[in-house]
Order: C-alpha cells, then sequence, then structure tokens
C-alpha cells in the first residue's frame, strides 16, 4: 500500500467511514467466527447501531459514569515525575475510576447493552482480573449473574481480584487448558456463549474479537480520551505525546481516539517487551507480530513458523495476550500510532519511581506506559506528556512481593 492509501484509510477512520459494514478496519478485523454464533454477532450488531445512539440508553449510560463509575476521572499533574524527566508530565487517571481501572467504562456500558436485548446470564474472560472484577460490579448494578474465566496462572498471580470477584457476586471458573492465562479464558468463554448463545451475552473485556466488539469496546473507553482533551485544554494545553500500555489494547484505543485528529501530539502505544526479543519471552505483538486471525479478528498476533499462537510473557497479567486489537493494527499500519515495548525490569522500575515521587501506585500494565514515556522524555527534554494510568497497583501486590525495591540498585530513593 502506498502512502496515498494510509492517508485515505486514516481519513475514513476520523471520518467514521470505519469499521465498515463487514467490521474491518481496512485490512484488519472481519468476523471470523463459527456459524453457530452468527445470529448472535448479528443481534448484538443491531443492538449496538439501535442502543447506543439513542437518547434514553445514553441519558442511563451517562448518569451511572457520573454517580455510578465516579466520572471525569482527574487529570493529575505530576509536578516531581516532571523535575526528574525534564518535562511536563500528566495523568489521565483511570485508577481512580470504580473498581479501580478503566474496564468499567466498558463493563455497565455492555451489561446495560445486554440487559436491554434482554440476555438471562453474562460471561466474561479477565486477565489482570480488573474487567473481571468491572464486570461482577457491573452485572451486580443491572442484577444479571455472571461467570468470569480466569487462566490457572492469573488466578494464583492476582488472587485480590478474584476474592473480589467473589464478593460481587460472581462465579470465577479457573481455566487450566492451554497457557492457562488470557487466551485460554478467551477460549473458555467462546465456549461457553457457543452453549446458548441466544441466552448468554459475552461481556469481552478488549477491543478485541469478532465485529461488533472492536468497535463497541472503543465506543465505551472514547470517553477517556475525549476528557482527557478537555481537561488538558482547560489547564495547560495540548500534549506533545500521549502513552498508553497496550496489551488487547481497550484504554489505549479510548485514549488515543481523543487526539487521532490532532496531528501535533505523537501517540505511543507501550507493549510488554518482558524478558526478552525472542517468542515467548514477551507479550510485544505490534513489534513482533504477523498477521493472522485469533478470537474471531483478523489482526496482528504472535505465532511461530509453523503457524502456531505462541504463549507469551509478561509481569503484568493484562498485557499477557498474544495478538491486539484490529484497530491497533491499523494505525500503526498508516503511521499515526508508533508502538514501543517496556521490559519487565523497566515497568517495575518505573512503578518504584511513581510510588515514590507522586505517590500513586499504578498497574502493572500502567507502568509499561510510564516507561516509555520516561524513555521517550530523555530524548524530548521540556515537551508535555500525557500518560494513561489505566488502573491502580493494589491487584499487584502479590506479584510485586517477588520484586521487592532494591534500594542498592539504582532505587527512586537511592538516586534522588
Amino acid at each position: 500500500m502506498t502512502n496515498e492509501d494510509h492517508e485515505a484509510l486514516f481519513e475514513s477512520l476520523l471520518n467514521g467511514s470505519l469499521p465498515d459494514d463487514e467490521g474491518r478496519f481496512g485490512p484488519f478485523g472481519g468476523r471470523y467466527v463459527p456459524e453457530t454464533l452468527m445470529p448472535a454477532i448479528d443481534r448484538l450488531t443491531a443492538g449496538v447501531h439501535r442502543y447506543l445512539p439513542d437518547a434514553q440508553f445514553q441519558q442511563e449510560l451517562q448518569s451511572e459514569l457520573k454517580s455510578w463509575v465516579g466520572r471525569p476521572t482527574a487529570l493529575t499533574h505530576a509536578p516531581r515525575l516532571s523535575d526528574r524527566w525534564g518535562a511536563e508530565v500528566w495523568f489521565k487517571r483511570e485508577d481512580l475510576a470504580h473498581t479501580g481501572a478503566h474496564k468499567i467504562n466498558n463493563t455497565i456500558g455492555q451489561a446495560l447493552l445486554a440487559k436491554a436485548l434482554g440476555a438471562q446470564r453474562i460471561v466474561a474472560e479477565t486477565g489482570a482480573g480488573q474487567h473481571g472484577v468491572a464486570s461482577a460490579a457491573a452485572c451486580a448494578r443491572v442484577g444479571l449473574p455472571c461467570t468470569v474465566y480466569m487462566g490457572e496462572i492469573d488466578v494464583a498471580r492476582q488472587a485480590p481480584n478474584v476474592d473480589r470477584m467473589h464478593r460481587l457476586g460472581a462465579e470465577v471458573v479457573p481455566v487450566t487448558s492451554g497457557d492457562r492465562t488470557l487466551r485460554s479464558a478467551i477460549d473458555e468463554a467462546i465456549r461457553d456463549w457457543v452453549s446458548d448463545p441466544k441466552g448468554n451475552y459475552y461481556l469481552l473485556g478488549s477491543a478485541i474479537g469478532p465485529h461488533p466488539y472492536p468497535y463497541l469496546v472503543r465506543e465505551l473507553q472514547a470517553v477517556i480520551g475525549r476528557e482527557a482533551r478537555t481537561q488538558l485544554l482547560e489547564r495547560t494545553g495540548l500534549p506533545d505525546a500521549a502513552f498508553a500500555c497496550v496489551g488487547g489494547g481497550s484504554n489505549a484505543i479510548g485514549l488515543f481516539h481523543g487526539f487521532l485528529a490532532d496531528r501535533s501530539t505523537a501517540l505511543f502505544g507501550v507493549e510488554a517487551g518482558g524478558r526478552g526479543v525472542e517468542l515467548g519471552q514477551n507479550s510485544a505483538t505490534l513489534a513482533s507480530g504477523r498477521p493472522g486471525v485469533l478470537h474471531g479478528t483478523h489482526t496482528m498476533l504472535l505465532y511461530d513458523d509453523d503457524g502456531q499462537i505462541q504463549e507469551t510473557h509478561s509481569v503484568s497479567a493484562g498485557l499477557d495476550y498474544p495478538g491486539v486489537g484490529p484497530e491497533h493494527a491499523l494505525l500503526q499500519l498508516v503511521g499515526r500510532v508508533e508502538y514501543v515495548t517496556a521490559s519487565d525490569d523497566e515497568a517495575l522500575a518505573a512503578l518504584d519511581e511513581c510510588c515514590s515521587l507522586e505517590g500513586i501506585l499504578p498497574a502493572l500494565e500502567s507502568a509499561h506506559a510510564l516507561a516509555g514515556a520516561k524513555q521517550w522524555a530523555a530524548a524530548n527534554r521540556g515537551k508535555r506528556i500525557l500518560v494513561g494510568m489505566s488502573g491502580r497497583g493494589d491487584k499487584d501486590m502479590p506479584i510485586l512481593a517477588d520484586y521487592p525495591v532494591n534500594r542498592s540498585k539504582g532505587s527512586v530513593d537511592a538516586a534522588a
């Protein structure tokens, strides 16, 4: 494709022509699902087009976002990090939303949609547990039973969130097959959905999956970027760069959409560089992946020369996924968003720095965005930077217990 083709695709995205009627973002997206699921997909698509623009539905959603979720979330200046980095650093505080992350924006919207469509039961998947907690909370709010599938490995490393899901009334099903992380949890949730596609509603947590999910999740998360842009213009001005972590990509696509048309704002998605560049050592799909089909969509994936999807690694459970949302794949293709990586060690160091300088414990996922922003700031002194703080790190304390702050090896306190 030529540069002119890329620009035409980007303009189609800006004017609302993408995804198209087939759910495609240029060469990515679509609907690759079993025939038994197509009636459910068609009902969902019709419901999205009917209810999302509906004034009464939007009134109910906006009321829940304001009075229950706690929107708008804060825009916080980070003065000590700004001094340290030599930049003007701002956080969009999704960690302050109800249940502790951006996930609640999507789950309350989809739970209201499921109820409007007459669903009898909600099925969801989770990796870091935040989507599971948000799904459980939203289902309790609207009065629908909820079953959450979670990989056995993630159940162990995200134990606080498992307890929270139980407290909120959800059934949590550990998945012992496959890689026992997010990919396997999605597989099992889809199997459950297929068993009763009319009575069940699959509340997908990220901007992945078959159409209309990437579009639906983006529309429900775009409130992040809209708010951040308005807040920044009221306080200081547009950022020179905005950073968000990327696994499946829901918080990033939500943040980026507020700034896509602002060409002066560079956009960076930060993937999990893990322990190294080899397959299986990271979750850097856009940095290292190839096109393919997974979980109902055509996007960038991590697979070997035999076409086998590879197990991934990240210290953050929420980034531990071998694919990415198709809209991110398009944004990389057309050059509007640059996707970079941060290693486990860099993310852990960024988390400690944020804690000790700003009094904010970010989620390990968000720490990757911080690490990417710090790398960019080093070469762009004096610039204004927005970091998407996708969630808070309370859930990560069992993981962080294995990585104590080493004050003798470049700790924040020692370096200050």
